[in-house]
């Protein structure tokens, strides 16, 4: 029972796959595409870009991306917490504090390097 409903849930994601990529070459075989190059430059908003698409980043913006991701991070490891906590009583309200303390910790560290100003 499991394997077919398996079975029937592959089968469907390929068939709409596969109907994706023809209806993608379909309405690409019929569109208008430009034929100059500056016809085909990326837009913003109708202006033309300023600066290139490999252009370098402040590290202001890469740490600003890793505390993201650390409280990102931080949700993916609380789910699971919260799916125990009743399993586990006291013992999870002191895991959880003790891993909430560390991003804190981490927090008031960045905010003590100025690391959260962009100036």
């Amino acid at each position: 029972m499991v394997a077919l409903a398996a079975f029937s849930v592959i089968l469907a994601i390929l068939g709409s796959s596969i109907a994706l990529v023809l209806a993608g070459r379909w309405v690409a075989a019929r569109a208008d595409l430009p034929a100059t190059a500056p016809e085909r430059v990326p837009f913003s908003g109708g202006l033309p870009p300023e600066v290139h698409a490999w252009n370098r980043f402040h590290a202001r913006y890469y740490v600003m991306a890793l505390l993201f991701l650390t409280f990102d991070m931080e949700m993916v490891y609380m789910f699971p917490w919260a799916v125990v906590f009743r399993s586990e009583g006291t013992v999870a309200i002191g895991e959880i504090f003790v891993f909430i303390s560390i991003l804190a910790l981490g927090i008031l560290y960045a905010w003590r390097e100025r690391s959260l100003g962009w100036s």
